[in-house]
């Protein structure tokens, strides 16, 4: 299961205790902010794509949305978001509770500057129904990014 993947992934970290799960589903942004009680903009959403035939997670506030012209720019293809099958088997999670944690080898992360505003971000944990609460440089850490990126709008 997923999420016990992510446990175990925080669990070298002394951080599985960390991992909130829910009653009910968090798989979208407003599932997650509802069962958060927080702004949906705090939501770290992680989003897949195939760039070269390599699977490609970009972790974004959850009020930002890809900038198709940014997104070539940075990785020269146009921005196509894998299937759900292609997420579960490519990245290791299904969709709804894709994460940057605990994924696949050859899985490349970024973060986007979208999330720097604020001091703490709540992305998923590895299932439909979890999250965790990280400071910017532990999503950084956790995460093992690749680093920054600038391919979403919507969110200044």
């Amino acid at each position: 299961m997923s999420i016990e993947k992510v446990r175990h992934w925080f669990a070298e970290y002394g951080a599985e205790d960390r991992i909130l799960e829910f009653p009910a589903s968090s798989a979208t942004v407003e599932l997650a902010a509802q069962a958060l009680n927080c702004a949906p903009c705090r939501i770290a959403k992680t989003l897949s794509f195939g760039v070269h035939d390599t699977p490609v997670l970009v972790v974004a506030a959850g009020d930002a949305r890809i900038d198709n012209a940014k997104f070539k720019a940075q990785f020269g293809v146009k921005a196509k978001m894998l299937s759900h099958e292609d997420a579960a088997e490519k990245i290791g999670h299904a969709v709804g509770g894709v994460c940057p944690f605990a994924v696949n080898d050859g899985v490349e992360v970024y973060l986007d500057v979208s999330l720097k505003r604020f001091d703490t971000v709540f992305p998923a944990a590895g299932s439909s129904n979890s999250a965790i609460e990280l400071t910017i440089p532990e999503l950084e850490h956790f995460s093992a990014s690749l680093g920054w990126v600038d391919v979403c709008k919507a969110w200044q």
